[in-house]
């Protein structure tokens, strides 16, 4: 079996450069992700998938945040799906309704995405709105784990009707932080049993349900584990491996991030993740540190994690 390489990358345009081609083609690479500068219409973006797709073998794994409301990457030509917590607020009128409606907008998504040639959307959000986390907010279902728990069962349901692959995040919850991860690294002091009782309920649930995928938080728990959850071998191999029993792939957050910035250099981080039992690293927007990760990083061996990318592509590709 031919491994799928750990790292997964973005592109600068509407069509692939020379320059694209040729990082894309490195064996370390494995997916890329695409951004709102990537799309002008649907007939761009299918020929732009395409040609990602008839790169290598085996083929880029293509991936786009596509949640719904302000992170939404493809809008002119898309159904405008709106912010999730919409979908909470119904669940408190109409239960049937809302997980209905939950369903057709994980179908919708999915059909759309899949048409142009993605595997995957990184949706939906399983987080929990506490009210403290400007970056989570109206991005999560509900405060509720129950609710949580049933409406992003249907998202993620229908999503697989439309034969396109969902990826929880960003586990175990970054809903009850201040601290965006996209800047610096939050800390969360919660003890186990509370992270327990309440943040872990929706991915507990989600995993029950057979989720393909899931995305690590750049958080740390402070009285958990000293590392990030996303770099840290406790929350990755113990609870969701052990514990939890998942055999889903596993992505980090982008290493690029702020809330990675602790682990050290950008290798550091990225050995610290694959340590740790992550599947696949993004590092978006830093094409420069890509290419110098490209020229240090060593290769592995990576049969299981070849096995559990490989199911995220969509169905019939």
């Amino acid at each position: 079996m031919k491994s799928i390489g750990p790292l997964m990358t973005d592109i600068g345009g509407l069509e692939l450069a020379a320059e694209d081609r040729e990082a894309l083609k490195h064996p370390l690479i494995g997916g890329v992700i695409l951004f709102t500068r990537n799309y002008r219409d649907r007939r761009q973006l299918g020929a732009l998938c395409r040609e990602l797709s008839a790169l290598r073998q085996p083929r880029l794994l293509l991936a786009v945040d596509h949640e719904g409301g302000r992170v939404q990457r493809f809008r002119e030509g898309f159904t405008r799906v709106p912010a999730m917590n919409t979908l909470g607020r119904r669940y408190l009128e109409n239960r049937r309704q809302a997980l209905a409606e939950a369903r057709r907008w994980g179908r919708c998504i999915g059909r759309e995405l899949s048409a142009c040639g993605l595997d995957l959307s990184f949706a939906p959000v399983l987080d929990r709105d506490t009210g403290k986390s400007e970056v989570i907010g109206d991005r999560a279902f509900s405060s509720d784990v129950t609710a949580i728990a049933a409406l992003a069962r249907a998202f993620c349901r229908g999503l697989a009707a439309a034969g396109h692959a969902a990826t929880g995040k960003h586990f175990p919850g970054h809903g009850a932080v201040t601290a965006d991860s996209h800047q610096e690294l939050p800390v969360d002091p919660r003890p186990w049993k509370d992270i327990a009782a309440t943040d872990l309920v929706p991915f507990a649930a989600m995993i029950r349900d057979r989720i393909p995928s899931l995305m690590l938080a750049h958080v740390r728990y402070s009285a958990v584990d000293a590392a990030p959850a996303s770099l840290s071998r406790f929350w990755i191999r113990n609870v969701l491996r052990r514990r939890m029993k998942y055999d889903g792939a596993l992505f980090c957050d982008d290493l690029s991030m702020g809330g990675a910035v602790v682990a050290g250099p950008l290798e550091e981080r990225a050995e610290q993740a694959l340590d740790a039992g992550c599947d696949m690293l993004p590092v978006c927007n830093n094409r420069t540190g890509l290419l110098q990760l490209l020229d240090v990083l060593k290769p592995r061996h990576r049969p299981a994690a070849t096995r559990r990318l490989k199911r995220l592509y969509r169905r019939n590709s």
